[in-house]
Order: C-alpha cells, then structure tokens, then sequence
C-alpha cells in the first residue's frame, strides 16, 4: 500500500501514515491542536492551513468547498476531518 507522510507544525511531529488516511485520524492520535467536532465535515471546527505540499491532498468535496467559504476559509486552508492525504508529505497547522 502506498505511504505518505503529514508533519504536524504546531507539535513538531511527522508521522507517516497509509494513503488515503483523513488528516483528523492522524492528528488525535498525535496530539495536535487542530480542534474537532463533528467530523462530518459540517461544523468546519477542524479548520486547519496547509502550509506545504497542497497538492498532495484530495479534492475537497462539494460540502467541505461549501463549508470553507461559509468560513471565509483562505486558499490553503482545509477541514482536517474531510482531507485525505494522498501521496507524498505535507505540513499543517491549526487555522
């Protein structure tokens, strides 16, 4: 199975992990900041900035790309709950 690797900027941490692996899963097992709520993708609590390797992630969903302009979400920014890492690295943050 493919691999990819996520580095968690606020807790200095980089975890390689499956592909395909929502961002969410990694970071509470991890520790990270980046807060949850409902992890459908509704509440847009798990907003979090992509600070490297964007184009490593899925396409967001129709809902998630709803839920980010309801939160006037930046370009680089993502519902961790909804991302799923699809190859290579990236680094995040909490929003």
């Amino acid at each position: 199975m493919a691999k990819a690797t996520i580095t968690f900027e606020d807790i200095n941490i980089t975890v390689t992990v499956p592909a395909g692996t929502r961002v969410i899963e990694v970071s509470e097992k991890v520790g990270s900041a980046i807060t949850y709520g409902c992890r459908e993708g509704d509440c847009g609590t798990c907003l979090m900035k992509i600070t490297d390797g964007w184009n490593n992630l899925s396409e967001p969903s129709v809902l998630e790309d709803k839920i980010l302009r309801e939160n006037m979400a930046g370009k680089h920014n993502r519902l961790a709950c909804q991302a799923q890492l699809l190859t290579g690295h990236i680094s995040v943050k909490p929003a």
